[in-house]
């Protein structure tokens, strides 16, 4: 119950923007924007704060980055492999299948930070931004190359252009150099970091949708157990045989058993796929983190050593 309870201030927020976008004038052109400005702008500043916040030891992270990208080439290979597995190769579209995989590996990074900071407080801020800034590379590689591959579009432009995977590489970087914002500088930063979560979460709720992930079940139960079910038990096997402590093995757990990324959507759609299709995805998989999230804190967590 206390868990939650702890992700009741977060889910309220995506309700609210539900809710908002269903039933006042702040209808769906509005969040639109709203997510292009998150996106493009206010996330990656405040994922390019976050990682350059404390200095990154990398000795010290290196079991936790190890378990980041192992959870993560999990993920992938998985959801690849689904058109592959017996009886499922007739029943998976393969260009739904290039464009619904992400489904399973890609994560809410809004959520996953507000849930870190919740549960662990301020020291689970930067583990999570550690796995966040490791993955959302090869995330996004694994994500762009089966669409640009089955609908000929320059795989090397879409990855450089990707907001987030710039603000990761500058973060990273600035980070091991020793380098960071001036002290007047970090109030403003602090402040476009709450707001993108908070705008984060309610852009995601305005982009509920669910009617049509009928129209491929085979392939959404499979990227969703995928997400929601195999990831987390993944990611407690990987804490338990890299020996990660108390903090950095919470924050791999909720790492693991976040909603998708609702720019999942965005992405699809951008690149002449399904989009709707990935909505109804996306917001199944969101509804769901609300039983994964706290399933992976109360039954997984408390066997961590």
């Amino acid at each position: 119950m206390r868990d939650a309870e702890l992700l009741l201030p977060d889910f309220s927020l995506i309700l609210i923007g539900y809710l908002l976008c269903r039933h006042t004038a702040l209808n769906r052109p509005l969040w639109l924007a709203v997510e292009k400005l998150v996106y493009f702008f206010l996330f990656p500043v405040f994922l390019f704060q976050s990682i350059v916040r404390t200095p990154l030891d990398l000795h010290a992270a290196s079991a936790l980055i190890g378990a980041g990208q192992g959870l993560m080439a999990c993920g992938i290979a998985l959801a690849w492999a689904l058109p592959y597995l017996p009886g499922l190769r007739r029943a998976i579209e393969l260009r739904d299948h290039a464009a619904s995989a992400q489904i399973a590996f890609r994560f809410n990074s809004f959520i996953g930070l507000a849930m870190a900071e919740r549960v662990l407080g301020p020291q689970g801020l930067q583990p999570m931004a550690v796995l966040i800034g490791v993955s959302v590379p090869l995330a996004n590689l694994a994500a762009v190359w089966p669409m640009a591959r089955h609908g000929e579009r320059s795989f090397a432009l879409e990855i450089v252009r990707n907001p987030l995977i710039i603000a990761t590489a500058l973060g990273l970087t600035a980070n091991l150099a020793g380098l960071g914002p001036p002290a007047w500088l970090q109030p403003t930063l602090s402040r476009i970091g709450a707001s993108s979560i908070a705008l984060g979460l309610l852009a995601a709720g305005a982009g509920m949708q669910l009617r049509s992930v009928a129209t491929n079940k085979a392939l959404g139960v499979g990227v969703i157990v995928i997400r929601h079910a195999a990831l987390p038990l993944v990611a407690w096997l990987l804490a338990q045989a890299l020996q990660l402590d108390r903090t950095q093995a919470t924050a791999l757990l909720i790492f693991s058993a976040l909603p998708t990324s609702s720019s999942c959507y965005v992405l699809a759609a951008r690149m002449g796929y399904h989009g709707a299709y990935v909505a109804g995805l996306v917001t199944l998989s969101t509804v769901l983190a609300a039983i994964s999230l706290p399933w992976a804190l109360a039954s997984l967590a408390p066997s961590l050593p």
